[in-house]
């Protein structure tokens, strides 16, 4: 049992309220058939006492019969869930059940199912529905079903059965975490009229630059008196002190959320029933969300394509607003069940830099990201495979993983040798942390600007 739910941190769906579809049960029908039964061997045996015993049974089919539910009755479910705060990593989730059934509801058969459990099935009086709650451990970001619930309703001595009711499936988006990145990886050159980085063009508010002559356009309050004084040949000659201007960088996340992989090998068969670990999509939804963190954070504009949708396009913005909508929008991609392949490239913008989230196990995206890197963009492949765990694989998908991974090598080295970063986004001890990383893919960037 969970402790009772707070109203301030409540989240509920809508009530559900529907009519209630009654069948006769075959316990009336055993009691007529009993009853019947009993009087005829009492009267063709002349045993009074055998006849009084039909009696009971006649009175309950009597007292089910009156008692028959009206066609008007109906019930509803509420399934109230609220997150729970806790020190784990795992997202945690209450849930209560509510069902407020017909007049002639004697037991309620209810059938619950939590997300990572089997199902579970009980009965309970109606005025106890409402003590039927847990504790949902949530262990992946995205859209999750936190409970499904279905149940019937019991009428007079189990003589009345509703059908069972649809089940009612309560699903929650889970906030991917945000992980502090500091500076990110920006384009060679930057584009924008102002911002928060230096350029490499003249013009105000950046670092200095140089001393010029004075020229028609200059501003007056930009001479250099000093440098004049020091370097004047004559009557007239004036030095200005000229800075490079600010802009700001447009950044595409591209998500490649056409399917999704665990870290346990054996779970990539479909037959496959348990817990899959940390996924590929939960990667990819921390790396994009920690990349758009960050680059809103330093004022640059921040889009999004989603690969596994046809709508799955966010414009570049910028703004508190906009990472909030962001953010949701990468907390909901997830693979759509049916791929379907691209003609082209989508279009970014010009001068965007591309951090292309992806597992690389096919030739999509690797051939998206060449692409872009040949229109101009810098692209940085952001590799979001998890660390692989082969333990209890048979041999035979131990072999289609190693071809697997030496096909996804090679891609890797074809990015790298056509000039695309690349950064693996999970940290294991055999690859370089994630903040070195992206500390040399920024130096890369200060040094080409």
């Amino acid at each position: 049992m969970s402790a009772p739910l707070r109203p301030t941190e409540l989240s509920t769906d809508p009530p559900r309220t529907v009519p209630t579809e009654w069948r006769r049960s075959a316990r009336l029908d055993d009691s007529v058939v009993i009853a019947l039964l009993l009087a005829t061997i009492g009267t063709i045996t002349s045993r009074v006492e055998v006849v009084l015993l039909a009696l009971p049974f006649i009175l309950s089919a009597a007292v089910a019969i009156d008692r028959r539910p009206r066609r008007t009755e109906t019930s509803g479910l509420d399934v109230e869930v609220q997150r729970v705060q806790s020190a784990v990593d795992a997202h945690h989730f209450a849930y209560r059940v509510a069902i407020g059934p017909d007049s002639v509801t004697e037991l309620v058969h209810l059938r619950v199912a939590e997300e990572g459990s089997a199902p579970y099935v009980l009965l309970a009086s109606p005025r106890a529905t409402g003590m039927v709650a847990g504790t949902v451990p949530i262990a992946h970001t995205g859209r999750v079903r936190v409970v499904e619930v279905a149940y019937r309703l019991i009428g007079t001595d189990g003589a009345w059965i509703s059908l069972p009711m649809a089940p009612v499936v309560v699903e929650r988006v889970v906030m991917p975490s945000i992980k502090p990145l500091g500076e990110i990886a920006l384009p060679r050159r930057l584009a924008g009229l102002t911002g928060t980085h230096t350029s490499a063009r003249p013009g105000d508010g950046g670092e200095f630059r140089d001393l010029h002559p004075y020229a028609p356009g200059d501003r007056l309050r930009r001479i250099d008196w000093k440098a004049t004084a020091r370097r004047s040949q004559g009557f007239g000659d004036l030095y200005v002190r000229r800075t490079d201007a600010t802009a700001d960088a447009t950044v595409m996340l591209v998500l490649d959320s056409r399917d999704d992989v665990g870290e346990v090998v054996e779970a990539w068969s479909p037959s496959f029933r348990g817990d899959s670990g940390v996924t590929a999509m939960d990667l990819t939804r921390e790396a994009a969300a920690s990349i758009a963190a960050a680059a809103v954070g330093a004022g640059d504009r921040v889009g999004l394509i989603d690969l596994a949708a046809h709508d799955g396009v966010v414009a570049a913005g910028f703004g508190k607003r906009h990472l909030n909508r962001l953010l949701r929008r990468v907390a909901e991609c997830t693979p759509r069940g049916v791929r379907f392949s691209r003609r082209r490239a989508p279009i970014v913008p010009a001068g965007a830099i591309v951090y292309a989230l992806s597992t690389f196990l096919d030739d999509e995206v690797t051939e998206m990201a060449l692409l872009w890197r040949a229109s101009g963009h810098r692209v940085i492949a952001v590799d979001v495979l998890p660390t692989p765990d082969l333990e209890g694989c048979p041999s035979r998908a131990l072999t289609a993983h190693r071809l697997l991974i030496v096909e996804r090598r090679h891609r890797l080295s074809m990015l790298e040798n056509h000039g695309i970063g690349r950064l693996r986004w999970q940290e294991d001890a055999a690859n370089p942390s994630r903040a070195i990383v992206m500390h040399s893919l920024v130096r890369a960037t200060r040094r080409r600007a």
